[in-house]
């Protein structure tokens, strides 16, 4: 059995040395949830946001089983600390958990090319419109299944406002694609990015219009908009599309990571 941590601070340990913004947040106690294996001396702890799942400490199988009663979510990804918790995870759900892999992007203050993310965001076709989200804009967003993931972590638009930030495209007065903070965080974290804050970006762009740009466009208001504000842009790959178009804005890539996908209902 696990239980919910509700002093997240007391997690820095078991997290230490991660460098993942969903896990600087969820410490902060600004978004996710903290759960341990135990109150008084925890050994082993996951951090929950979203469709997301980082296990961390001690390898525990009623962490692992733990997560999937406790997550909101039809399926979560798993991301494994080590390898000891990747057997972990294949030990328990055998190949009910599908192996992926996604693609660690470098974490570098001060790398990006302003003059030509400013070039890249004037490029809107005239057809379109770009708007920061709003109070309305966020409600828009959480809509539709397609843009949910845009705001969806976030309980109400007072915490995005705070600790989130995102434009969207707008054709005709609706949205067709969107650049947001899948989570945010508020203090300073790391003393060598030099920054007060940041946001995870989600990228998400409606099927039929796809393949126009409009996600780099996007992308690049965003960068800049972080910029303004002191906040580090984290970006996190899913693929190597998503990796190609970091690239294009001035990221690098750092490494492959593993993740198991696990859905609730073939549990």
């Amino acid at each position: 059995m696990i239980c919910e941590l509700k002093e997240t601070g007391r997690a820095s340990a078991l997290f230490a040395g991660w460098q993942d913004s969903v896990i600087w947040s969820a410490v902060q106690g600004v978004m996710g949830k903290i759960y341990v294996d135990s109150l008084k001396k925890p050994e082993s702890g996951a951090v929950m946001l979203g469709d997301f799942c980082f296990l961390s400490g001690r390898t525990k199988s009623e962490v692992i089983f733990g997560v999937l009663e406790k997550g909101e979510c039809t399926e979560l990804i798993l991301v494994p600390q080590n390898n000891d918790w990747a057997q972990m995870i294949e030990n328990c759900y055998g190949e009910k958990a599908e192996k992926a892999i996604r693609y660690a992007i470098k974490k570098e203050p001060g790398i990006f090319d302003l003059v030509k993310l400013q070039k890249a965001a004037n490029s809107l076709s005239a057809e379109y419109e770009m708007k920061l989200i709003d109070k309305e804009l966020f409600e828009a967003c959480r809509m539709t299944s397609w843009s949910k993931d845009l705001a969806a972590n976030y309980e109400n638009y007072s915490k995005y406002e705070k600790f989130g930030l995102g434009v969207v495209i707008l054709k005709n007065g609706e949205i067709v694609a969107g650049i947001s903070s899948y989570s945010g965080y508020g203090r300073r974290i790391n003393e060598n990015l030099g920054y007060h804050g940041g946001i995870e970006i989600e990228v998400v762009t409606r099927e039929d219009y796809r393949r126009k740009g409009l996600a780099y466009i996007g992308a690049a208001r965003l960068l800049l908009e972080c910029d303004k504000r002191g906040l580090y842009p984290n970006w996190d790959a899913a693929n190597k599309m998503s990796v190609g178009l970091a690239e294009k804005l001035g990221y690098h890539f750092s490494h492959e990571y593993v993740v198991y996908k696990v859905k609730k209902e073939k549990l």
